[in-house]
Formats: C-alpha cells, sequence, structure tokens
C-alpha cells in the first residue's frame, strides 16, 4: 500500500551536508515554515537554499541562516525591510548570494523537473548578473544562455493532500510550489489537511503524487486562521 504520510521528524533521514534545497513561497506567502523547522533540527550543514527571498524576521529561510546551516543562497528578491539576517551574514562574507531574475529563476528549476538541458532567455543580458554567459543572437536579440537548477530535496506548503501525495493548493501560497515539486530529488510536502483517496477532483490536482516523496501534515497556525478569518470577512462587508 502507498503512504507517504510521515511525521515531521522523519521526513529528512535522507538530508546530508551540502544538499541543495528548493524552499517554496513568495515573501510570507506559501512558505513551509514547518518543513523549514525540521531542517534546522536535523544536523545538516552548508547548505544551498534556493527560493524567492532570503527569509524574512527570524522564522522560515531566516531561521536557517541564523543556524548557521547555509552555505550559499540562490534568489530574486535577498533584501527586504526585515531580512536583517541575511543582510548581516552576506555583509560579513559568511553566506554566498546568486542573484537571479525572478522569471529566470522559476523557469531554471522548470527546467530542472521538464528534464531541459539548458535554455536562453534574453533576460538580463549585458548585466553584471550574466557576465561570462554564453550569449546567442536569437530573432535579432541577444540571449543569455540559463541552466537549470536542480534539488536534492524539494521543500513545498500544499493545502490539501492524500496518502499518494497528490496536492492542491492555496491561493497564492501556490507560487513556486509546483516547479519545485518536480525539480527535487526528493519532495517534502507539508499539508493542512489529509483527505481519503478519492477526494481530490483529479481536476482540481496541482501536483501529482508521483513528484512527492513525502506528506507532512501539520496544523494551521492560529495567526493563519485568524488571516482567513478576515479574509472572508472582508469579502462580505
Amino acid at each position: 500500500m502507498i503512504n507517504k504520510v510521515v511525521a515531521l521528524e522523519n521526513a529528512f533521514e535522507q538530508l546530508k551536508d551540502g544538499d541543495t534545497i528548493l524552499i517554496g513561497g513568495f515573501g510570507s506567502a506559501g512558505v513551509p515554515d514547518e518543513l523549514i523547522e525540521g531542517v534546522v533540527a536535523s544536523s545538516a550543514r552548508d547548505l544551498t537554499i534556493v527560493s524567492n527571498n532570503a527569509g524574512n524576521g527570524e522564522t522560515g529561510i531566516a531561521a536557517l541562516l541564523k543556524a548557521g546551516r547555509v552555505r550559499k543562497v540562490i534568489c530574486s528578491f535577498p533584501r527586504a525591510a526585515d531580512s536583517y539576517i541575511f543582510d548581516e551574514l552576506y555583509r560579513a562574507g559568511k553566506v554566498i548570494l546568486e542573484l537571479v531574475p525572478q522569471g529566470t529563476l522559476a523557469e531554471r528549476i522548470r527546467a530542472a523537473g521538464a528534464g531541459v538541458g539548458a535554455f536562453f532567455t534574453p533576460t538580463g543580458y549585458g548585466t553584471a548578473l550574466t557576465e561570462g554567459r554564453e550569449v546567442r543572437e536569437i530573432n535579432g536579440r541577444m540571449h543569455v544562455l540559463e541552466t537549470p537548477i536542480h534539488g536534492d530535496f524539494a521543500l513545498v506548503k500544499a493545502d490539501r493532500g492524500d496518502r499518494w501525495g497528490n496536492l492542491t493548493y492555496r491561493k497564492a501560497a501556490r507560487n513556486f510550489g509546483p516547479v519545485m515539486a518536480t525539480a527535487g530529488a526528493v519532495t517534502v510536502a507539508s499539508i493542512y489537511e489529509l483527505v481519503e483517496l478519492g477526494e481530490l477532483d483529479p481536476e482540481a490536482v496541482v501536483t501529482p503524487g508521483i513528484f512527492v516523496n513525502h506528506v507532512v501534515p501539520v496544523p494551521r497556525r492560529a495567526t493563519q486562521a485568524a488571516g482567513f478569518e478576515g479574509a472572508t470577512a472582508g469579502r462580505k462587508s
């Protein structure tokens, strides 16, 4: 019987030093905080983190950075009003940054999941971000060669899922989750609601279970529940 549901403490038994971890999220939306806490609780070090941003406050990716587990960050938006942990580490030379335009970041991850060897994009041509890269003129416009970003692990935050790993997402929390799920050698998904097989409408499944290795049920946090209630009240008013 296929059952991919595991406890958080068992989800990262294969994680090792030097691994690359793809972490979903856009700002604070869709960040799999509980799964990141599982990485912090592991002993893995010298990690490469691939995400849209480099953490907020002292939770999530910021907590992983603060714990001294990260060697390199690949992201599009490393700085925000509350990204002080990343700022301090970067300025001290304790973490490496690879800055990637957001669309290029998404496509590099998608390419890894789709088995694409490389692709050309006009984004970034002529800037410091693409110095030393192979370039080619295509249809009268200069393009830069970009390579896929594969992950040893991918951490995604879904809303509902079943024991086979089929997933649905909640609105903006979906963001990078679907493409990252395809690009991780081991994909771990947190879910708020574990449903029976067949309960998810196949047409509504965004990430099929074939891309998911572990499903970790987590409780909704009070702040999230309050946010959903506030949003609902706002629509009714």
